[in-house]
């Protein structure tokens, strides 16, 4: 009823009805009767004064004006209006409660109000609503990305099949610069191009990546502290800046970027709804025509752009970019074999490492052109990716002498080796190296005959040679029994007119022809 109303609730029905609140509306938000409501408003105009002249007056003026209508004691309801000045400076103070301050005011009022009117006084004068911040954003601090609730399609031109893609948004709060780029989808993979996407496109890198709880960010959402995937980790430390997750269910930590979404909505999709997109390099030519427009209208109140905004105050705090564009990792473990290779299971193929790590446990980290292996967080070895099954990729710094020696076999390393100790030591390694359809067998023998000249000397070794060539007897026990017999050292025939051929051209691809065919 109208007589229970106190000089506040007049003020809020005055201040609901300026600001143009129908009677139903300003009962329903005080929870006062409309007729209530209605017969109050009646009284206003009767009064001679205007609305704003109403609303002017201090609460015993009102009090005294509208005093048929209302019990309350201006003195009385004075004296608490000023006590709760102080209570309410208090209120955030550690350890406050309301029953303190009321147990003081009973003790100071000669009239004081009950515990509970107590209570509804204070929330009438001081009512608690629930707040938003503003944020003040510092320039280069951060980069708040999000993926838009509503999706953009592009259609197969072979099928006629629709087919959705999801829309990337980034913004710098300090200048409210914004990126979008349309993607297949919000996994992993899309939303980290989508990110350097973003930084390329600013052409630097904030402090920090702020993005909420997607599964493509983060492997498990905590209020405090989210843990973030490990190819995230990966793209932010490339970058140089760190991942900041929102809380979960906090859009607020974010508000701009959500913001930027709806903008993006009038901005980009409703002058695309029309066009007809076959690839998404087409779609996402068209949306940087219209992003260029979008961030280079005006504020409505600054005189600037987003871009002009960036250019003048942000750009500068942005990090520089490295050289490289990242590349999204995947990880697998592997053990180091005893021949010194860790096995590569995607591609079916084995890199070599530092051959003191045979035996051990090792992450292998790769990505489309490379692999790279650590052991202990520590990289121990870094290869160029290798798409053909079975094959072997050796780095001769990762073996051991011996093993480097091994792996240095061929017909070149071998002629190399031959030649300083003669012609016909030469002819005879090429005469080898041509009769053998396994290499490894010619590669043994030509080893064996070369060592020959530690004990003979290169010489007696050349003159072996020469006459093993003769009789067409090239073979390691064959020079080996002429040196121990010292059947070098005996003349050559003496009707041998064919002259000797030293340098015979050795051919791979004739297996086991005549050294002089």
């Amino acid at each position: 009823m109208a007589n229970k109303l106190d000089p506040m609730d007049l003020k809020q029905i005055l201040t609901l009805h300026l600001e143009g609140y129908s009677n139903r509306k300003i009962g329903s938000v005080l929870g006062i009767s409309r007729n209530t409501v209605n017969t109050y408003m009646q009284l206003f105009a009767g009064s001679g004064y205007s609305f704003q002249e109403l609303l002017a007056f201090d609460i015993p003026a009102l009090s005294e004006l509208f005093s048929s209508h209302t019990t309350l004691d201006p003195v009385r309801h004075n004296e608490l209006m000023l006590y709760f000045e102080g209570v309410n400076k208090a209120r955030n103070h550690p350890g406050f409660t309301f029953l303190y301050h009321y147990q003081q005011y009973v003790e100071l009022a000669t009239e004081p109000y009950s515990y509970t009117q107590f209570l509804e006084h204070f929330r009438r004068k001081y009512p608690k609503e629930k707040g938003s911040m503003k944020l003040q954003h510092i320039a280069g601090e951060e980069m708040f990305i999000d993926f838009a609730g509503k999706k953009l399609q592009i259609i197969d031109k072979q099928t006629g099949e629709i087919i959705p893609v999801e829309v990337f948004v980034a913004i710098l709060p300090c200048s409210q610069y914004t990126y979008v780029q349309a993607c297949m989808s919000q996994k992993r993979e899309d939303m980290l191009f989508c990110c350097t996407g973003a930084l390329h496109f600013y052409g630097g890198s904030p402090k920090a990546i702020v993005s909420d709880n997607l599964k493509s960010a983060v492997n498990r959402s905590s209020k405090y502290e989210a843990d973030v995937n490990r190819s995230f980790k990966d793209f932010a430390r490339h970058y140089n800046c760190v991942i900041n997750p929102t809380r979960s269910y906090s859009p607020q930590d974010k508000a701009l970027v959500e913001n930027a979404v709806h903008l993006v909505y009038q901005r980009i999709y409703y002058p695309l709804r029309e066009m007809t997109f076959f690839s998404l390099e087409d779609l996402n030519k068209e949306i940087a025509v219209l992003l260029e427009r979008y961030n280079n209208l005006l504020f409505k109140r600054k005189e600037s752009s987003r871009i002009e905004l960036f250019q003048s105050i942000e750009r500068q705090y942005l990090k520089e970019l490295p050289l490289d564009t990242y590349e999204l990792k995947d990880y697998k473990r592997a053990k180091v074999q005893k021949m010194g290779y860790a096995y590569f299971s995607p591609d079916k193929c084995y890199y070599s490492v530092p051959y003191r790590y045979i035996g051990k446990e090792t992450m292998i980290h790769y990505t489309r052109s490379r692999v790279e292996i650590y052991y202990n967080h520590e990289r121990i070895a870094l290869h160029q990716r290798n798409l053909n099954k079975g094959s072997y990729i050796t780095n001769t710094d990762h073996l051991s002498s011996t093993h480097k020696f091994y792996s240095e076999w061929s017909p070149e390393f071998f002629r190399k080796k031959a030649l300083p100790h003669g012609e016909y030591v030469l002819a005879c390694i090429e005469r080898i190296l041509a009769s053998q359809d396994y290499p490894e067998i010619s590669y043994k023998r030509s080893l064996g005959i070369i060592q020959l000249h530690r004990c003979y000397g290169s010489v007696r070794l050349n003159n072996a040679c020469k006459r093993a060539l003769v009789t067409d007897s090239c073979s390691y026990l064959r020079i080996k029994n002429i040196l121990k017999n010292n059947m070098d050292r005996l003349p050559l025939f003496d009707d041998q007119t064919e002259p000797i051929k030293p340098h015979i051209p050795f051919h791979n691809n004739i297996r086991g022809a005549s050294a002089y065919e």
